[in-house]
């Protein structure tokens, strides 16, 4: 197995849930590591930014989602840049967010982003959105342009960036987009979303405390990934890492981004399990 598949699950990033059944977990969490914390509709975007501090705090490198729909106004954006400039934070995810209709003037990233920037962040890196798998809600060159169209931005502003992708289960078709868009000028490092140990019924409960059961955008948008992860027998995260690892340096594959569900303990075994077969 190649060197870049033991450094992808060695560097893993872990997503984590504003919930209260994540309190049992962040002991689990591998030490100093790199934590995603998203941002929900029901749970709203205070509550991101107060685990992120919290996190950041317990010395893990937290990297709180920024959500574009949730997000009143400018005067709001200019609140979150302070926020990131006043905690020391080195990353932000930016994502779109799931409720039904935009909370203010941010359908979508681009725009949201274009305001962001114009604010003292601090920030040293942005993430982005990417969906190799298209997106259920919006046209394919609709997506395309606007994952180029925010590069376009981080590069005039002069701010790092990378992008992050949905979960995927088809290597083949994440290779051909990613091979696509580096063939159409995309330069930024990619993040391979892949779920980490999955607990089914923990997932289904946690999915109707968020509300996301109800919400026809998520649900549009998620909707063949959560069928995946409820198939017999499950998935193994192996089946993506290891092909795209030999694949890293031809695609430009920099991370790996380990939606946990909130199931730490579990995920965090797995990655010791596979780094000792690593060895």
């Amino acid at each position: 197995m190649s060197t870049n598949t033991r450094q992808l699950i060695a560097d893993a990033r872990y997503e984590v849930i504003p919930m209260k059944n994540l309190e049992a977990q962040i002991p689990h969490l591998p030490a100093g590591c790199s934590v995603s914390v998203t941002c929900s509709p029901a749970k709203g975007q205070q509550a991101t930014l107060d685990l992120t501090a919290r996190l950041l705090d317990l010395g893990y490198i937290a990297v709180p989602h920024l959500s574009a729909r949730l997000t009143e106004d400018d005067v709001a954006v200019k609140k979150m840049a302070e926020f990131c400039r006043s905690h020391g934070v080195q990353e932000v995810f930016l994502v779109a967010g799931d409720p039904p209709e935009p909370a203010g003037p941010y359908d979508g990233v681009v725009a949201f982003l274009r305001d962001f920037l114009g604010h003292d962040h601090g920030l040293r890196r942005i993430g982005v959105t990417a969906y190799p798998d298209g997106h259920a809600l919006i046209p394919h060159q609709v997506v395309h342009e606007a994952l180029h169209g925010k590069q376009a931005l981080l590069a005039e502003a002069g701010v790092d960036g990378f992008a992050s992708t949905q979960m995927c289960f088809d290597v083949s078709q994440w290779k051909q987009w990613a091979a696509a868009e580096r063939a159409a000028g995309f330069t930024l490092p990619l993040h391979i979303g892949v779920p980490g140990v999955i607990d089914r019924t923990k997932l289904l409960t946690m999915g109707m405390r968020l509300g996301i059961g109800a919400s026809m955008r998520f649900v549009k948008k998620q909707g063949g990934v959560l069928g995946r992860l409820f198939s017999p027998g499950g998935y193994d995260p192996m089946k993506l890492l290891q092909p795209l690892g030999k694949a890293a340096d031809t695609l430009g594959v920099e991370g790996t981004h380990l939606f946990t569900f909130n199931n730490v303990e579990a995920t965090a075994e797995w990655q010791q399990r596979m780094l000792a077969k690593l060895q």
